[in-house]
């Protein structure tokens, strides 16, 4: 008989999680019930947000519940169905979570054709980190061309995108990345016009000389002292994105805030966090942008895929040391 291997969360991590905060085991798979469906899991997403789903406590999500499977998105084939809508050998793209196998009734769930693109794509620009900055960057950063854009975090799944979109918009790109190999990628690889290297240089200098006009759109994914760092160096009317905070995630200690902040208030700036559920509705048009881009060969997708739903705790922590080149996967195999 079939199993389902699954990994459930089952104590709340204190600073980065560990192994045991999580339990591995193989369970029966359920009988399908009318309108379900059985998916073979083969690619999983992991993201920074996913250490923020393991807390307790009010946020734009319900945290994943102690004993229950780790949430996930993730691209799979359909075994069984006996919705209507999908078919066996579909493949599909939705919450899949950390197991190999998914029982959905479909809700959520959508086709997806590797004729189009490779099925990890799905999972990057054409998936959740690509429309977190598509929407982030042209909604809430709102840039035009000529201005200079910052994004950290740049060769990341959703600094990598932002930075490509806003150069495909007309602006100048400046990340902000960890080591010179993750700085050459941005520049080299991705088409930043300068990436500065946090971990060998000052942030600061960096900026004063890679933006001498300012700063017009910040988009954040670290937090903690490099945005305290970009708010000295912002532009009348600027624009701050907070996508995320990923140096502050697994804090013991209270999250560090920006102690610039009155620099907003002197630049009339604006500072708004993005949240890509809000854009659900709209995840057609930015998939048909970027697929549209991907094929003109003005953009890339690049993923860094690791292998075993065993290994899922050592490699989700890659992501928390910078290890990842690119949107991080793991295969399920």
């Amino acid at each position: 008989m079939t199993t389902n291997r699954t990994v459930r969360l089952i104590a709340r991590p204190v600073g980065e999680p560990k192994r045991n905060d999580f339990a591995f085991a193989d369970e029966p798979l359920p009988v399908l019930g009318e309108g379900q469906l059985l998916i073979k899991n083969l690619y999983l997403s992991l993201d920074p947000a996913m250490r923020g789903w393991m807390n307790e406590g009010k946020s734009y999500i319900e945290p994943v519940g102690l004993g229950e499977v780790m949430r996930a998105g993730g691209i799979g084939q359909v075994v069984e169905s006996k919705n209507a809508k999908f078919a066996p050998g579909d493949y599909v793209s939705g919450m899949a979570n950390v197991q190999t196998y998914c029982v959905t009734d479909g809700k959520g769930w959508v086709k997806v054709d590797p004729n189009l693109a490779p099925l990890t794509t799905f999972l990057n620009v054409l998936g959740m980190p690509g429309m977190t900055a598509y929407f982030g960057l042209l909604e809430s950063g709102q840039p035009k061309a000529g201005e200079t854009v910052v994004v950290s975090g740049a060769t990341g799944a959703v600094g990598s995108t932002v930075g490509q979109v806003a150069k495909i918009k007309g602006c100048r790109v400046v990340g902000i990345a960890g080591g010179a190999e993750k700085c050459r990628i941005a520049v080299e690889e991705l088409g930043f016009d300068a990436c500065i290297d946090y971990k060998n240089e000052d942030v600061r200098i960096g900026l004063k000389r890679e933006c001498p006009n300012g700063i017009d759109v910040y988009f954040d994914n670290v937090g903690g002292e490099i945005l305290d760092t970009v708010l000295t160096r912002i532009n009348l009317r600027a624009r701050i994105v907070i996508c995320g905070a990923i140096s502050q995630y697994n804090n013991t200690t209270a999250i560090k805030g920006p102690s610039n902040y009155l620099s907003l208030l002197v630049n009339r700036a604006r500072m708004e966090g993005i949240v890509v559920f809000d854009y659900a509705p709209r995840y057609k048009e930015g998939a048909l942008s970027m697929g549209a881009w991907l094929k003109e060969g003005k953009m890339k997708s690049k993923e860094h895929v690791e292998e075993g739903i065993d290994r899922f705790p050592e490699v989700l922590m890659k992501l928390f040391k910078g290890e990842n080149f690119g949107k991080l996967v793991l295969k399920v195999g």
